[in-house]
């Protein structure tokens, strides 16, 4: 396993340099000046001038790019000159908001999509079958922004059970951090559990077609035993790396998800930081968004090639 590793690190490193020098460029190519945003509209020429000077922005690109990466290895990423305050702060002040989110919605998205991908393999009838199938659609159809606010009438506004929006954080409330937790996260997780549902319910049905199943159900093993023991096995190492991908995925919907329902996570602060042309900010937000998703994802490849070792052997 430790040389699986040390073969896949290579690559990740290489994804996080070409999103490091994608992130830079892509933000200096959008029109406008952060220093005259910073300025105001009555400011002067010269008061835009000494402001470029004092962020950098006169200096090479090439300058910029390292000074920047330089800061980021140094764990100094500096002061948002625009928001107000620094850059790790607010970053860190959302992270944990974000992660909360994020891993809500990943319960969510592996309990109903685990659900939805057994019933639908298993399931002898075929107006079950047809009714996981018009599940996993309707999950896939309906953007967040239409599911989360049909959510908030329906159990916000209509029954009032639920909180329609913010946040209180899990460790300081853990009866009220869930209350509003669980629209957001579950809003958050409908595509993914229908993504891992079909997955899942493909998978299954190919591992019950294998011969060592047919061979333990002549042997006269109870569906249950054959099910949990010989199929969700053999179906499980591809739902795992799909359910790392679908964990990017997530945390890329949490921006809309954050909008709908105010969570004041890195959504929000990537949405202020966007609009107001704060360059450090929306630099690490992208870089950290990426760099957790490569994390991720090798995760995902790790437990894969733990639950099947002839990735390993390859």
């Amino acid at each position: 396993m430790r040389r699986y590793l040390l073969r896949r690190l290579p690559s990740a490193l290489l994804v996080l340099a070409a999103a490091s020098v994608l992130a830079f460029g892509i933000l200096r190519l959008v029109p406008g000046d952060p220093a005259a945003v910073l300025a105001g509209p009555d400011a002067g020429p010269e008061v835009q001038a000494a402001l470029r000077d004092r962020l950098g922005l006169d200096d090479p690109l090439p300058a910029q790019y390292l000074h920047w990466i330089g800061g980021l290895l140094t764990g100094d990423l500096g002061p948002s000159y625009v928001i107000g305050g620094e850059t790790a702060d607010l970053i860190t002040d959302g992270l944990g908001a974000t992660a909360e989110l994020t891993l809500g919605a990943l319960l969510f998205a592996v309990l109903i999509g685990g659900t939805l991908g057994i019933l639908g393999a298993t399931a002898r009838r075929p107006w079950a079958r047809g009714a996981v199938r018009a599940l996993t659609t309707a999950a896939l159809a309906v953007p967040p922004y239409v599911s989360g606010v049909l959510l908030v009438l329906l159990f916000a506004v209509g029954l009032g059970v639920l909180p329609s929006g913010g946040r209180i954080p899990l460790l300081t409330a853990p009866d009220l951090g869930v209350q509003y937790l669980l629209l957001p996260a579950l809003c958050l997780a409908l595509p993914s559990a229908a993504v891992l549902g079909r997955f899942l319910e493909d998978s299954l049905r190919r591992a019950l077609a294998e011969d060592h199943v047919r061979t333990a159900t002549a042997a006269g093993i109870g569906p249950r035993r054959i099910l949990w023991r010989h199929a969700l096995p053999h179906a499980l190492p591809p739902v795992v790396t799909l359910l790392g991908i679908q964990t990017g995925h997530l945390l890329g919907g949490a921006v809309l998800v954050e909008a709908i329902f105010a969570w004041p996570g890195l959504g929000q602060l990537a949405e202020q930081a966007l609009v107001r042309r704060d360059y450090p900010v929306v630099q690490d937000l992208l870089l950290l968004l990426v760099a957790v998703f490569v994390l991720v994802q090798l995760l995902s490849d790790l437990v894969h090639a733990w639950l099947d070792p002839r990735i390993r052997w390859e």
